[in-house]
């Protein structure tokens, strides 16, 4: 084996072991663009396995904070100690400039934020820029990664003409892959290393082979090739869409539980003993960076009308008012108008334990409380920071200082179940996730879907 093919494994006629063998030695150099919450488990995992990796990030403090060996990404089983390890042993590296990150790498690992505009389209300008700077070093036999969900057909219209013109090379010189990530917060090693089959679809055939190859090393599941690269793209954005609509119809069958008299939450949990349903649960919204921006892949890349995907966004987008309509019906019921309520808000994150507040259905309904005149505190021992909220910050442990007439859980966090609602006086409590059992208390409880 030559030290050309050594360090590449794209177009390479060296034996399938011997290619193995040259990528968990370190002799296939890997740059992870991208050290966010999925990037650094990712670029650690890849590290572990290679023992050659560089991250490329433009912040200047989360490079520093790797390449100390400390970890940024809070709440991560076992990412602290194998960011320390794989550091320390030389495996893994940080850099601010992807450019760099580029030139030194043969294997090129993309896991950046797509998002949506304002108007809710594609917004995929970091994609491209990160491409544009792998471009640059590109070299004949490299293979480019795209982990990040993108539109299907991204990789096909945009990011391979792109990789071509501008790096100067021909098709047939490198390869480009996608490897869309199938991970939580939470549990991305445990994601990584095996919890799911990994997906892989490469532009063409040889893509698909090199990157089932390294994935191979990289997971104890098994590494499912598809057809192609945009099959791959499709595969990520179904899945977060199949979800949408699921808990879209959660959230509708919820809404009847007040007038059918029944625990909606409860018909699921027994409609869902039965193999063939499988009804996610309701609640005050959808967040995060996932779900909510998924169905706006295809409603904006196809021309297509896709009412059940628009609807199920309106559904779940209604959810927030819903909350707030709940609590200020309740309210009234007591005889106290919103507008001179003191409402709390449990939980500002999307979900609990991590530390992402984009698209958290907390942010509109702290909006439409404060709109409604009401005077809104707001808690979540993962920010520190709740300047983007129309709410007052108060810590978890001073909760028995304060007095409120309502109280709303949006985001169920582990440390919440130490608050002591005993020592409130009787209160309404909005309950979003099914998650509080106060029937020994005075406190008036409504939970989304019924008891």
């Amino acid at each position: 084996m030559s030290l050309r093919e050594a360090k590449t494994l794209y177009g390479s006629d060296v034996d399938a072991n011997d290619q193995r063998e040259a990528f968990r030695s370190g002799n296939v150099p890997v740059a992870v663009y991208g050290l966010g919450k999925m990037g650094l488990p990712l670029a650690a995992v890849y590290a572990e396995t290679c023992g050659n990796v560089v991250g490329a990030d433009i912040d200047p403090e989360v490079v520093a904070a790797i390449n100390r060996g400390d970890c940024h990404v809070k709440r991560e089983p076992g990412l602290p100690e194998l960011v320390s390890e794989t550091v320390e042993s030389g495996a893994l590296r940080a850099v601010e400039s992807p450019t760099k990150a580029a030139h030194e790498a043969a294997i090129h690992v993309v896991i950046v934020p797509t998002p949506i505009t304002d108007s809710n389209e594609p917004d995929l300008a970091i994609l491209q820029s990160v491409a544009e700077a792998i471009a640059e070093g590109l070299e004949p036999g490299d293979l480019v990664v795209v982990e990040c969900t993108v539109p299907p057909g991204t990789t096909r219209d945009e990011l391979l003409p792109l990789l071509e013109r501008e790096s100067g090379l021909s098709r047939e010189e490198f390869g480009v892959a996608v490897c869309p990530e199938r991970t939580a917060s939470g549990r991305a090693l445990e994601d990584i290393r095996g919890a799911y089959p990994k997906v892989v679809g490469g532009v063409d055939d040889e893509s698909t082979r090199v990157a089932e190859l390294v994935y191979g090393e990289l997971t104890d599941n098994d590494v499912i090739p598809v057809p192609n690269a945009t099959t791959a793209e499709a595969v990520k954005v179904f899945e977060g869409v199949y979800r949408d609509v699921n808990i879209a119809l959660a959230n509708e069958l919820a809404k009847i539980a007040d007038d059918a008299g029944i625990s909606v939450n409860g018909a699921i949990e027994t409609a869902n003993t039965q193999p063939f349903c499988d009804i996610h649960k309701p609640g005050p919204g959808v967040g995060g960076h996932c779900i909510p921006y998924y169905p706006y892949f295809l409603v904006e890349q196809f021309d297509a009308e896709f009412p059940l995907l628009r609807t199920a966004r309106e559904v779940n987008d209604s959810m927030p008012a819903f909350t707030v309509e709940k609590t200020a019906e309740l309210l009234a019921e007591e005889g106290k108008p919103v507008s001179d309520s003191r409402v709390l808000v449990l939980g500002l994150t999307y979900r609990p334990g991590v530390e992402e507040t984009r698209a958290t259905p907390a942010k509109p309904i702290c909006a439409d409380l404060t709109e409604r005149g009401a005077e809104v505190f707001a808690v979540d021992p993962m920010l520190d920071d709740i300047s983007g909220f129309d709410a007052t910050n108060v810590a978890l442990e001073s909760l028995g200082e304060y007095e409120f007439d309502a109280a709303i859980l949006v985001t169920n966090h582990d440390e919440f179940a130490g608050i002591d609602w005993a020592g409130f006086d009787p209160m309404v409590v909005v309950d979003g996730r099914d998650a509080l059992d106060l029937s020994w208390s005075n406190h008036r409880v409504y939970t989304i879907g019924g008891d």
